[in-house]
């Protein structure tokens, strides 16, 4: 599965990603840099009064595989 890492500045220069989970797999750079632009606006995320979101630094998808070695439920031949 796919997630979006959004990567931000805090308002104190800090570096703080949002991840997100069963996103669309082909988002242009506009719209998420958009979309960014929005949760930056909403300042609803602080913590102890300080922007969490302060400033757009980038994004990127994730891919995330996994590679079974053993498990209890897999017949190993």
């Amino acid at each position: 599965m796919k997630k979006l890492q959004l990567t931000f500045n805090t308002a104190d220069g800090k570096r703080h990603n949002l991840a997100l989970n069963y996103i669309k797999e082909d988002l242009g750079a506009d719209t998420t840099k958009s979309a960014m632009d929005k949760i930056i606006q909403s300042e609803i995320f602080q913590k102890e009064g300080l922007k969490l979101f302060a400033e757009v630094v980038g994004a990127k998808y994730i891919d995330r595989q996994e590679f079974p070695v053993f498990s209890p439920n897999i017949k190993n031949s």
